[in-house]
């Protein structure tokens, strides 16, 4: 039986997913409400606009985990992996074209 996926990498995935499907509409707000020649009523609407959003539609919810163990630090971000299942996975070969050094 595979493990179960962690809860904090399932919560990442929500919140990259909410990211991507609510970022046009985000910059839209929020070039609304920072442009400074407009008055001072619509940026005041688009930043309640920008309020009504939900949690996991904000870029910064989102964090490298590590998609096997959930580890949020020492993640290298091209394999999504934290160096330790990055080193592990390397030296069982599940990784192509990636070999322990020696010179």
């Amino acid at each position: 039986m595979p493990p179960r996926p962690n809860i904090r990498v399932l919560r990442d995935i929500k919140a990259r997913q909410g990211v991507v499907d609510n970022e046009i509409a985000r910059r839209a707000y929020l070039y609304v409400a920072r442009n400074q020649t407009l008055p001072a009523q619509v940026r005041y609407r688009a930043q309640l606009q920008l309020n009504t959003f939900g949690r996991y539609t904000r870029p910064t919810t989102v964090k490298n985990r590590c998609t096997v163990t959930g580890r949020g630090r020492g993640v290298i971000g091209e394999f999504g992996l934290c160096r330790y299942q990055f080193r592990v996975k390397a030296l069982a070969g599940e990784l192509p074209g990636i070999q322990k050094a020696s010179w």
